[in-house]
């Protein structure tokens, strides 16, 4: 189903028209393939790469797109419909560059047209072991050791872990607490940054994250991005506009999963006739209808205040809590509208109903998102 939308631009309209082309030429006939072996999609990334969309948001200047947050949104909706595990890369990849592009020094900066073009993948190495909620509490610790960073710790649940060509790694460099973080730019072939095996995850299978084990990782000190002691405010700022594009990756699971309910409910026919036209089944799939759409505008408002430049962050954590929450009961209905089919892999909506799981945890726990919400009221 193509979703209507107000577009700003012709130019964002040809952008989601080559984002579908290449989600049906690309990616439609991949991804049972590679979720099924659970191998990494590098050379897809690097197609879309190419194709322009690993840059969207970021200005032409710095070899991206120059695309309001709204487009860029809309591209990861359009993606995840089709693969979760492309979209969430993208997404992730796209928090990656964050730092630099945001804080870079001129000689980090040098590196963002190869970041943005896909041709260089990147990494966002924030949650530990023992702290992923709890980031401002991060263990690992980099001290300083001639002209490098001495860097000893282990980071948890990273995706692209062993794919990517550069990390940011935020580590502790001062004393306890935010202020005492910072964050170092790690090139995938530093001395002593050590990928593990990758997870085995519900699902995702294609893009497993992996345990990123530093032990007396050798960082320059020039890869220091911003200030030493920024590095928790770089973290914060770039989760919340991850926060939206996981949101986006949530409606477009949902869309996928109430296209495929729907077109399934209008074929099948029990006591003669299309299951579809009983209330209990026509209800269940107006509510997933309806969720799916507050969940779109929800997401769309908050992407308009980002790119007025006005504070969204609080809108994002709605955004994301609202979305992954809609997506695993639109999945979980799907599977329902299916019956026992549902249940079967040789449908799509048995795997949407595991990924869409995933959402609810990744870039913030949906209870994290409630605490955001509740001290914006409360104070």
């Amino acid at each position: 189903m193509t979703v209507d939308r107000l577009l700003p631009t012709p130019e964002a309209h040809d952008l989601l028209d080559l984002t579908r082309e290449l989600a049906t030429r690309e990616l439609a006939g991949k991804v049972d393939d590679y979720e099924a072996r659970g191998e990494f999609p590098r050379e897809v990334l690097r197609t879309l790469g190419r194709s322009g969309l690993l840059g969207l948001p970021y200005p032409e200047a710095d070899g991206g797109a120059g695309q309001p947050y709204e487009i860029y949104l809309q591209v990861l909706e359009i993606l995840a419909g089709t693969w979760l595990g492309i979209a969430e890369a993208v997404s992730v990849h796209t928090l990656s560059c964050f730092p630099v592009a945001g804080f870079g020094s001129e000689r980090q900066r040098k590196a963002l047209p190869d970041m943005l073009g896909g041709e260089l993948l990147g990494a966002y190495c924030l949650s530990e072991p023992h702290g992923g909620s709890d980031a401002a509490n991060l263990a690992t610790r980099a001290v300083p050791d001639g002209d490098d960073w001495l860097v000893n710790g282990t980071k948890a649940w990273i995706t692209h872990g062993g794919y990517a060509d550069f990390y940011n790694l935020f580590v502790r460099t001062g004393g306890p607490g935010p202020k005492g973080i910072s964050c170092l730019l790690a090139d995938a072939t530093t001395p002593g940054l050590l990928p593990q095996a990758r997870e085995r995850l519900m699902g995702l299978h294609s893009s497993a994250p992996a345990q990123i084990v530093l032990e007396d990782a050798r960082v320059p000190h020039d890869r220091l991005v911003g200030r030493e002691g920024e590095g928790f405010a770089i973290a914060m700022q770039a989760l919340d506009a991850g926060r939206l594009g996981i949101a986006a990756c949530a409606v477009g699971l949902a869309q996928a999963a109430i296209d495929y309910a729907t077109a399934y409910a209008r074929e099948r026919e029990q006591f003669g006739q299309p299951i579809g036209r009983f209330q209990g089944v026509g209800f269940m799939l107006a509510d997933m209808a309806t969720q799916v759409s507050a969940a779109r505008a929800l997401l769309l408002s908050a992407a308009r205040l980002k790119d007025a430049g006005r504070p969204f962050s609080i809108e994002a954590a709605k955004a994301k809590l609202f979305a992954t929450d809609a997506a695993m009961r639109v999945t979980t209905d799907a599977v329902q509208v299916l019956g026992g089919y549902g249940y079967s892999a040789d449908h799509p909506v048995e795997r949407w109903f595991r990924e869409a799981k995933v959402l609810q945890i990744v870039e913030g726990t949906n209870q994290i998102q409630r605490m955001v919400i509740a001290r914006s009221l409360t104070g």
